[in-house]
């Protein structure tokens, strides 16, 4: 099979340097006042988090070979230490465990470099053009066609031609750009696909099955000011706006099933309490 090429962009200048914050976003304001620099980790904040960090690891063992048998064994304690938080270094290896990303990977060999360079996708062109708008603001994003747009992008490509059902949706870059800001390519493909279609858990399973109303706006508003349209603000509020109205289906949903429950009850207490006084 004739092998495909994924990009033949010139790549772009390198952008200027700016201030960045500790998670690789360009700082909007840096202000030199005592006020405006942030404060650096005292010696305690750094020796509780290197001990926290010793304790992850202990558990996970090298490269996640201990993590199936620790979860077994003491699943309260994996829940009592994700929910205090998972120390930053290790996030995208526990995110793939935690997941089952990692078993897909192993399962799956050659299958990512397949849908990349073999096969084509019908969304190829929407995808080139929203890389540029997936956190326009990270170092890693920044330049024109560099290593975070062409990593993106095959992610991308990758997942719509893995899920044809689904494709690409506006949106779905933001998720993926996340993910490779803490593992290669292959290794976000596949946390990708266990989130949205399922390998544990499925936390996001049909997020993109309907598209999302909110990028027909987007669209819509295509001449307001640059400022006005930063995706870095307007992606996050579609999909509070989605995750808010999802809430309310789900509350509306439980007061339903509960209200009739009630009114069942209801009805037998009456019910006993008649055949009582008529005996």
């Amino acid at each position: 099979m004739e092998k495909k090429q994924i990009d033949d962009y010139e790549v772009g200048p390198i952008p200027s340097p700016r201030p960045l914050d500790r998670f690789g976003f360009a700082k909007q304001d840096v202000n030199s006042s005592p006020e405006g620099i942030s404060r650096g980790k005292s010696k305690d904040e750094f020796e509780r988090e290197e001990r926290r960090v010793r304790k992850w690891r202990k558990m996970i063992g090298v490269g996640g070979s201990d993590w199936k048998q620790y979860v077994r064994r003491k699943p309260h304690v994996v829940k009592r230490r994700v929910r205090k938080g998972i120390p930053d270094c290790l996030r995208g290896l526990v995110w793939q465990l935690i997941s089952g990303s990692r078993d897909l990977l192993l399962m799956n060999p050659g299958v990512y470099e397949q849908l990349v360079i073999y096969e084509t996708s019908a969304s190829e062109l929407d995808i080139i053009r929203d890389i540029s708008r997936t956190f326009p603001s990270h170092v890693f994003f920044q330049q024109r066609h560099g290593p975070g747009q062409r990593s993106l992008y095959n992610v991308l490509k990758a997942y719509s031609v893995y899920d044809r059902d689904v494709g690409y949706v506006q949106g779905m870059g933001f998720v993926a750009g996340l993910l490779l800001l803490y593992m290669s390519e292959e290794d976000a493909f596949w946390l990708l696909v266990a989130l949205l279609k399922g390998a544990v858990h499925s936390p996001m399973e049909g997020l993109y099955m309907v598209k999302l109303p909110f990028e027909k706006l987007i669209h819509a508003l295509r001449n307001f000011p640059e400022h006005a349209m930063d995706p870095d603000t307007l992606l996050p509020m579609a999909y509070s706006i989605k995750v808010a109205k999802r809430l309310e289906e789900l509350k509306e949903e439980y007061e339903k099933r509960n209200g009739k429950a009630l009114k069942s009850a209801e009805s037998t207490v009456k019910q006993n309490h008649s055949e009582g006084f008529s005996s």
